[in-house]
């Protein structure tokens, strides 16, 4: 079958990569960007630290420039809910209308968990998610003012980080006794943790909700251990649902999220998915897995766009994922459950330096402060049998270590 025309529902990361790579790749063919938001495509990460902060503006956002768009011929409609594809036909039946698609890339993202509230000013109770939420929440963060973060996960992290730089005084509430253990371990969640408290972050984990009510005079956030937090509004933070209504009422294959194979092909002939919805098999790890993560996102619409010219590709390699808080840099790569040991490379005292998950002499994960170079090497490492004591050496160079390895 020739592809003439592509359809992707959703206009985000997933979809500008698409369209870019087809565009790279040769793809001469008509591609149309249906979304559901009044925004053309943009950056989702700097809403919770420079946009938020208000350092950047709407337009430093923009993924798919006018002058991009007008050259590549690329039709983006915005505010479009779709219903379904059907499959027999093709066609992606939106309100109002519809649209014929040879190919239908599904890259509807996810939302916000959401919790109950009650009472009057539920106006109060923020998500962060899109560019309307961070526009909404920014204007509440104004010096002396009091912000609530319910999940202590890496967004509201960020928003934690960035509301202090702006003079907000906050408090985050989290559930899990350690911070971040279930991603980063217990040990080294704390030195997440510590970054907080340092920054004026009261921080308490190990504590669950149990009621959100609102008021004139702002949130009032009830716990488990019987505290009650007061604050002038409350940021939700506990993860994404995986948007998957479209997939389901296309008839496709669903569990946990759109069911994809290694290059993203849906149970659907000429259907894909990519990006935070799709459940995608894992050569690697042997199974099905979902990932939320930026990086994800560009890596597997590249993999759909090659495969929808005839140039099937895989990328699998170990996640990896960054997050700025304050001035410091995190950035993570690779699996840290199942490490049964781990070095570290500097001075912890100093505020910059990495960790080495290791399980046996496997390095399975590595996560850095301010230490970029470090886990750019390790992405090429993890998986790969190292030395300890050399991850630990200062004068060792990693990329040495991994060339090393690969003529072994």
């Amino acid at each position: 079958m020739t592809i003439r025309t592509v359809v992707t529902v959703g206009a985000g990361q997933v979809a500008a990569v698409a369209a870019r790579t087809l565009r790279r790749r040769g793809f001469d063919g008509r591609i149309v960007l249906l979304g559901d938001e009044l925004h053309a495509p943009y950056q989702r990460p700097p809403l919770s630290k420079e946009f938020l902060a208000g350092r950047e503006g709407v337009d430093s956002l923009s993924l798919l420039t006018p002058k991009w768009l007008e050259t590549n011929d690329v039709d983006i409609r915005t505010g479009v809910a779709v219903r379904r594809v059907d499959t027999a036909t093709g066609t992606v039946e939106f309100d109002g209308g519809s649209v014929a698609a040879d190919a239908v890339v599904l890259a509807t993202g996810g939302r916000p968990r959401a919790v109950p509230a009650k009472g009057t000013r539920t106006d109060l109770v923020h998500y962060l998610r899109t560019l309307d939420d961070a526009q909404a929440l920014a204007a509440r963060l104004t010096p002396d003012s009091s912000l609530a973060i319910v999940g202590g996960g890496f967004i509201g992290l960020e928003i934690a980080a960035t509301a202090r730089s702006l003079g907000v005084n906050v408090t985050v509430i989290e559930q899990a006794e350690h911070l971040l253990g279930n991603v980063l371990g217990r040990q080294v969640g704390g030195y997440c943790a510590d970054l907080h408290r340092r920054g004026g972050v009261d921080l308490r984990t190990g504590t669950g909700v149990t009621a959100v009510d609102t008021s004139d005079r702002g949130v009032r956030i009830t716990t488990t251990t019987g505290d009650v937090v007061e604050a002038d509004a409350v940021v939700v933070g506990i993860g994404i649902v995986p948007n998957v209504e479209v997939a389901a009422a296309s008839g496709l294959a669903v569990d946990g999220g759109i069911v994809v194979d290694a290059v993203g092909r849906t149970s659907v002939p000429h259907v894909y998915a990519a990006g935070d919805v799709a459940s995608r098999y894992s050569p690697r790890v042997g199974r099905h897995i979902r990932v939320e993560h930026f990086d994800n996102a560009n890596r597997q619409a590249g993999v759909v766009a090659n495969a929808l010219v005839g140039r099937d590709t895989l990328s699998d390699d170990p996640h990896w994922f960054w997050s700025d808080q304050y001035d410091t840099n995190i950035q993570f790569a690779g699996t840290a459950s199942g490490a049964t040991d781990f070095v570290v490379r500097g001075d912890i005292d100093t505020g910059e330096f990495s960790v080495f998950y290791l399980a046996g002499e496997t390095l399975t994960a590595a996560f850095a402060m301010d230490r970029g170079e470090d886990i750019m090497a390790a992405r090429e490492l993890v998986g790969k049998r190292v030395d300890a004591a050399l991850l630990a050496d200062e004068d060792a160079d990693l990329w040495e270590m991994y060339e090393e390895l690969e003529q072994a």
